[in-house]
């Protein structure tokens, strides 16, 4: 999960970028990313850290140039500590490319192989992100065979990237001297808008990852970009667009409506506030149904994305809603920290009980998911510290026993604390004394009650489904292997990234 942001503006795009960056970091903590165009010349600044770490008003000034895209970064590929793994990247052949990529290649050291003995270009990183950039360069520059682009030639590059490239992916990319493209995986797993503002000086446009940032900045949400979709806006403000594959369906990760996408957010015409009602509303059903000889005393959700549907299952039982776990606002969130150690370490630091909640009742945690475990023991464990009587735990999703191919980093089912359980031996794991799940036919029906035409998505971290396909057990245990060595070898030295000829801020 990673957030990517793109604007062609009639103004300075700078402090648009930053601030709609501000607004996607929920997607990515590790590292932020801004590149601009002014001219043919791009300025570029990226760094570890938070938004607020990374850019200072010197670097802001650097970042000249109406049209630019911004990056915020979760790894879910390569090193998270490499700063050369920042996005977005730049490659200087054909013309000036600079990209910023969402989602995951799960064909990427296939085409890796390609790049460096077919198409003779050289891959410098472990991020699958620089080889999407270089499959796009290769197929801009077999199709300029006139040394010029229009928007028709573009498209054609695109869609010789959807032919190559397997995953997911929501791409934002710049060509010097051109303008604006932006495309979308086949099957729409990652989310991709855009937007537009009228003003004095003409049309303005917004591309984002999630319409939170389109709202605060003041653009009007146009539409989602369609699966395997591309738009292009040149630098004069003109707007394409194009589908640029064949058999595209939408089918958007459900985890994004689950936890990723910030509650006020609307991913393909869905808002994410709603679709987390409906899951509780379907989770207050099945807990009437299998949980009626249990006293619930309280409902407590544990912040911030279970919290709608904390309320609405609430509600439906006629029970209680407190506030037991007050959150600190200025330590990031755990799922997408790197290194269990640092995971487990911040629950604490995160989230602290208030006993007045607790002492003396049956409660029930709600939580968006469980995934690795370790938040959930904890929180438990803070529960009955603060003096609660019994503790049952309901998850508004199913259990996680798949690794996630497409973007979320959840890759290896060791770390899942699912696979090979049980509900009862998972409620054992965790410390609870009764434990429930959602299921994922009521979760689909949760999102699809809001838009009924939206009835197919990728759910593989569920049911082990993935759409995409080219995903076998030899695969995932390469990629378990990998993860494995990528993680033992963080201890040592970081990469620095090359001078490319680049306008770097400092």
């Amino acid at each position: 999960m990673c957030g990517v942001l793109g604007i062609v503006a009639k103004s300075p795009a700078n402090q648009l970028l930053y601030d709609g960056l501000l607004m996607l970091q929920h997607r990515g903590q590790d590292a932020g990313g801004i590149v601009t165009a002014q001219g043919n010349t791009f300025h570029m600044h990226k760094g570890l850290g938070l938004v607020s770490d990374v850019f200072r008003t010197r670097n802001m000034y650097a970042l000249q140039g109406n049209m630019g895209i911004g990056h915020v970064r979760y790894p879910t590929a390569g090193s998270s500590k490499s700063p050369a793994e920042a996005q977005p990247f730049y490659v200087n052949s054909p013309f000036g490319i600079v990209l910023g990529h969402n989602g995951n290649l799960t064909n990427a050291e296939q085409l890796n192989q390609e790049l460096f003995r077919t198409d003779l270009r050289h891959v410098n990183t472990h991020s699958d992100s620089e080889v999407l950039l270089n499959v796009l360069a290769h197929e801009l520059q077999e199709r300029a065979g006139n040394c010029h682009l229009d928007s028709e030639t573009i498209f054609a590059a695109v869609s010789g990237v959807h032919k190559r490239c397997a995953g997911a992916y929501a791409v934002v990319a710049m060509i010097a001297g051109y303008g604006l493209l932006a495309f979308r995986d086949p099957h729409g797993i990652r989310p991709l808008v855009y937007g537009k503002i009228e003003t004095e000086k003409g049309t303005e446009y917004l591309v984002a990852s999630e319409s939170v940032a389109l709202d605060t900045l003041g653009f009007q949400l146009v539409r989602d970009i369609a699966p395997g979709e591309a738009v292009f806006i040149d630098e004069a403000g003109n707007f394409f667009s194009q589908q640029c594959a064949e058999n595209a369906s939408l089918n958007p990760c459900i985890f994004e409506y689950v936890y990723l996408a910030r509650p006020d957010s609307v991913i393909d015409g869905v808002s994410v506030y709603e679709t987390r009602l409906n899951m509780g509303e379907s989770l207050a059903e099945k807990i009437t149904r299998s949980m009626h000889h249990f006293d619930i005393d309280v409902v407590i959700p544990i912040p911030d994305s279970s919290r709608p549907s904390a309320l609405q299952l609430s509600n439906q039982l006629g029970v209680d809603f407190r506030e037991g776990f007050i959150k600190n606002r200025y330590v990031g969130r755990t799922f997408i920290m790197p290194g269990q150690q640092q995971r487990k370490k911040s629950v604490r630091q995160k989230l602290n009980a208030m006993s007045i909640e607790f002492k003396g009742k049956n409660v029930l945690l709600v939580d968006d998911s469980i995934v690795r475990g370790t938040t959930s023991r904890e929180i438990v464990q803070m529960a009955r510290d603060a003096g609660a009587n019994k503790i049952y735990f309901a998850s508004a999703s199913p259990p996680v026993r798949y690794p996630n191919v497409y973007g979320i980093d959840m890759p290896t089912r060791g770390e899942l604390i699912a696979t090979e359980r049980d509900t009862g031996e998972i409620c054992h794991e965790i410390g609870a004394d009764y434990l429930i799940f959602q299921e994922l036919d009521a979760l689909t029906q949760a999102v699809s009650k809001v838009k009924p035409e939206l009835s197919h998505f990728e759910t593989s971290c569920f049911n082990g489904d993935y759409i995409a396909g080219n995903v076998t057990p030899e695969y995932l245990e390469t990629l378990e292997a990998k993860r494995s060595s990528e993680q033992a070898g963080r201890q040592g030295s970081l990469k620095t990234q090359l001078d490319l000829s680049l306008s770097v801020s400092d």
